[in-house]
C-alpha cells in the first residue's frame, strides 16, 4: 500500500521535497452507544482498516488535496487563509477542519501542503471514516510542523473540528480511540473525565465480524443531533431534583426512582437508554476481563434491543442483520454499532463458523432488504503511525 499511494502522489504532485507516508485507523465500538455525549463509558477498539495519507510541505499558503476514494473530483485546491466550512468543498471540509482547530488554539501551521488520502474504511459505513481523516490530518500536521501535541489533545481537537467547523455535535469517542488505539486492546473510556484503561481484547476462539448494511447515511443530516438534544432536555429535568452533571452518573435504580421528573415519554426512553447502556458497558468490560464471553454477548444483544426500542436509531436494515446473526450457530452476540440509521452492526462469532455465518446472514439479508450487505472479519489494530 505504501508504495502504491506514494507513487500516485508523485504522479500528481511531483517527486521533489520530503514526502512522508502516514496511517490512522478506523474504529468499531463493541458496546456503549450514544453514551459518549451523556457522560458515560464507551468500549471501542481501533481497526487495522483505516486511512492512509502521503504529504509534503509547500513554500506557500496553498493546500492541495486528493483522495483515491473520490478520484472523479481530482485535485481540490484551497489555502490556509480560507478556513471556512463550505458544503461545495465536499470531503476536504474534514481535513480543513483540523487545520482550523489547530490554528484556533495557537498551533503554528506556517505553510500549505500537498496531501493525498486513501481510505480502506467503507465511506458512510459508521466505522468513523470522518474521525479517521481528522485524527490522521492532525497527526500529519503534528509531524510536518513539529507541533507539541499529545494524542489526547489531538483527539479533543478532532472533536472540536467536527462540532464547530463541520457542524456535527459528536461526542469524543471516535477521535479518542483512533488517536489512542492499541493493538489487541479495546479502550474502556469514561467520557465524563477522559480517564481510560486498555482492556486486552484477545479472543482465542472467536472473531469480530463487522456487517455493513450498505445503507448510506450522513451524520449531520441524521437524527443524531435531535437525540442528543432530547437527552440534554431530560438531564435538565432530572437536575431539578438531582445534583448531577450527566446522565452517566446515574445507576439504573436512581434513574427508575426519578424518571417521573422527565415530562415527555420519548425523552424518558432516550434517558433510560443512556443510563442503562452505560451500566451495560461497565459490566461488559468486566465480563471480557474475566473471559466471560457469553455474558459479553448477552449484553451486546441487550444493547441492540435498547437502541431499537428506547433510542430508536436502528431501522430495518440493522435489525435484519442482528436478527439473522442471532439465528446462526456459533454467534456469541450482535448489535448495531456507531450512530445507527444505517451503517454497521458488529458480531462476535466462533472462528470455525465465520464463513458459514457470512454466507447465511448475507443471503437472508439480500432476500429481505433487496441488496447485499458487506462483511469484514477484522483485527484490532493500533493508533496513528508514520510508515
Amino acid at each position: 500500500m505504501k508504495e502504491k499511494i506514494k507513487s500516485k502522489f508523485v504522479e500528481l504532485f511531483g517527486n521533489n521535497g520530503d514526502i512522508k507516508v502516514y496511517f490512522a485507523p478506523g474504529r468499531v465500538n463493541l458496546i456503549g452507544e450514544h453514551t459518549d455525549y451523556n457522560g458515560g463509558h464507551v468500549f471501542p477498539c481501533a481497526l487495522t482498516m483505516g486511512t492512509y495519507a502521503v504529504a509534503r510541505k509547500r513554500n506557500d499558503n496553498k493546500l492541495r488535496f486528493y483522495s483515491m476514494n473520490f478520484e472523479q473530483l481530482g485535485i481540490l485546491e484551497s489555502s490556509i487563509d480560507e478556513l471556512k466550512y463550505d458544503p461545495k468543498e465536499d470531503w476536504i471540509n474534514y481535513p480543513k477542519s483540523m487545520i482550523w482547530a489547530l490554528k484556533s488554539e495557537g498551533y503554528n501551521i506556517e505553510t500549505g501542503f500537498d496531501i493525498l488520502y486513501n481510505g480502506t474504511i467503507p465511506n458512510g459505513a459508521g466505522l468513523s471514516s470522518s474521525a479517521s481523516i481528522e485524527v490522521l490530518t492532525g497527526f500529519v500536521l503534528k509531524d510536518l510542523f513539529n507541533l507539541n501535541l499529545d494524542m489526547v489533545k489531538l483527539a479533543l481537537l478532532g472533536q472540536k473540528a467536527e462540532n464547530q467547523y463541520v457542524g456535527v455535535n459528536c461526542g469524543i469517542m471516535d477521535q479518542f480511540i483512533i488517536a489512542n488505539g492499541k493493538k489487541d486492546c479495546a479502550i474502556f473510556l469514561d467520557t465524563a473525565n477522559l480517564q481510560y484503561e486498555y482492556a486486552p481484547a484477545i479472543l482465542k476462539d472467536e472473531k469480530i465480524v463487522i456487517m455493513n448494511t450498505n445503507k448510506k447515511r450522513g451524520l449531520g443530516d441524521s437524527k443524531y443531533n435531535k437525540r442528543r438534544a432530547e437527552c440534554e432536555k431530560a438531564l435538565t429535568e432530572l437536575q431539578e431534583k438531582l445534583n448531577i452533571k450527566t446522565l452517566g452518573e446515574l445507576t439504573e435504580q436512581e434513574f427508575e426512582e426519578n424518571k417521573y421528573l422527565i415530562k415527555d415519554e420519548n425523552r424518558k426512553k432516550r434517558a433510560k437508554h443512556a443510563v442503562y447502556e452505560n451500566q451495560r458497558t461497565i459490566k461488559a468490560v468486566k465480563a471480557l476481563q474475566e473471559n466471560k464471553i457469553d455474558l459479553l454477548g448477552k449484553l451486546m444483544i441487550e444493547s441492540h434491543n435498547s437502541l431499537r426500542d428506547d433510542y430508536e436509531v436502528t431501522g430495518k436494515e440493522l435489525d435484519t442483520l442482528v436478527e439473522e446473526s442471532l439465528k446462526q450457530e456459533g454467534v456469541i452476540g450482535a448489535r448495531m454499532t456507531g450512530v445507527g440509521f444505517g451503517g454497521c452492526a458488529v458480531s462476535i462469532v466462533k472462528k470455525d463458523k465465520v464463513e458459514e455465518f457470512i454466507k447465511n446472514v448475507g443471503e437472508a439479508y439480500k432476500n429481505k432488504i433487496g441488496y447485499n450487505a458487506d462483511f469484514y472479519a477484522v483485527e484490532i489494530g493500533g493508533g496513528p503511525t508514520k510508515l
